[in-house]
């Protein structure tokens, strides 16, 4: 019997010790689980203050570039075959300190920055459409995407409204009476506009977005981008516009048009300027192998030689007091790379000179 206690007394023991090894364990587990979830959010936010640093350079090598593009002589021109614009380089940058730049993985520390810079003024700044010179100008770029003849004066009565000051609506356009009227009411804005998207806003956009978009874009439902046939739009089925007012737009610029990085459509919102006609300013800009950004580019010198292009004195003129050769104004794309983290920072950069080149905004996507 006492052979039996002792049998039944180290049993007791041993699942003891077993759930004091396996509650060790637990422990052990829970213990290191913990370390590393606090080293990764350790290690996330350093690598949080670093892109934010990086982000930052990137913006400081933008400004550095673009103001040591103003100190090359012979060049009073900004255009697309440019170092800044992502180009080959013109003649004149190849015996400069750009010459050597890069805007792929430049290192910066411990990580390396990519940038991209886009000119505004290859748009046209849609806070100026206020102004009877240039009221024309959405209604111009409607009628360029093939928006419906009946839908044209709600969206540019409705623009210019929620621009405006004043709290009067146009023939076609709404104010905030309209808005407040809706499912989710909201005041029209009544000033120039700070963000492009505010446009989604606007009565006659706000129920096609694809006149903000463009009909091949891809930034709405799913619903409103299904494949067509060819054979026409149905009725509830939405337009396929070639480009969106995204593209031809921008709500920063110095107001002007630069004729050597505008597009085809943005060359055809200067009075006198058709289709035709913006083809040959592009070809005319872009050299002997007709290809824009390229190393035998020659740009415009100056806003008078679109004469050469085909227009007559008279539009000629009117149009050089709409255009010019040289930006002032950047949106700069930084992406931003240390280790396996990546963060893509957005600028807007004045440029008011060499060495005033002022941040507007900076942001990260």
């Amino acid at each position: 019997m006492k052979i039996l206690s002792r049998q039944r007394s180290g049993g007791i023991a041993l699942i003891m010790v077993m759930c004091a090894i396996f509650v060790l364990s637990a422990m052990a587990a829970g213990l290191a689980l913990s370390m590393k979830v606090e080293t990764r959010l350790w290690q996330n936010a350093n690598s949080e203050q670093q892109l934010l640093w990086l982000g930052r350079s990137g913006v400081e090598y933008a400004r550095y570039i673009l103001s040591q593009e103003l100190a090359i002589p012979n060049q009073p021109y900004d255009s697309l075959n440019q170092k800044w614009a992502g180009g080959p380089g013109s003649l004149a940058e190849s015996n400069s300190v750009l010459s050597s730049i890069s805007l792929d993985n430049y290192p910066v520390g411990e990580g390396t920055v990519s940038i991209k810079i886009i000119d505004l003024e290859r748009k046209v700044n849609i806070n100026t459409a206020i102004y009877p010179a240039n009221s024309q100008m959405i209604i111009q770029a409607l009628t360029l995407m093939g928006v419906d003849a009946n839908d044209i004066s709600v969206v540019s009565d409705s623009i210019l409204d929620w621009i405006d000051p004043d709290d009067l609506p146009r023939v076609a356009g709404a104010e905030s009476d309209y808005y407040q009227g809706l499912a989710v009411p909201y005041y029209a804005k009544n000033a120039p506009m700070d963000d492009l998207s505010e446009l989604l806003l606007i009565r006659g956009i706000l129920d096609q977005p694809e006149i903000y978009w463009g009909g091949t874009a891809t930034n709405h439902e799913r619903a409103q981008f299904q494949r067509k046939l060819g054979f026409g739009t149905a009725p509830g089925q939405m337009p396929d516009y070639p480009f969106g007012l995204k593209d031809i737009f921008t709500p920063f610029s110095s107001g002007k048009i630069n004729i050597n990085t505008a597009d085809e459509n943005v060359l055809q919102m200067i009075p006198g300027v058709d289709s035709a006609m913006a083809e040959n300013i592009i070809k005319l800009r872009s050299g002997p192998d007709g290809v824009d950004g390229t190393e035998d580019d020659l740009p415009f010198l100056n806003a008078g030689q679109l004469a050469a292009a085909g227009l007559n004195p008279q539009s000629a003129a009117q149009a050089a007091a709409i255009c010019t050769v040289r930006s002032s104004t950047f949106e700069v794309h930084v992406t931003a790379q240390t280790g396996q983290y990546k963060r893509e920072y957005v600028a807007i950069l004045a440029r008011n000179s060499g060495s005033d080149i002022q941040v507007l905004s900076f942001f990260w996507k």
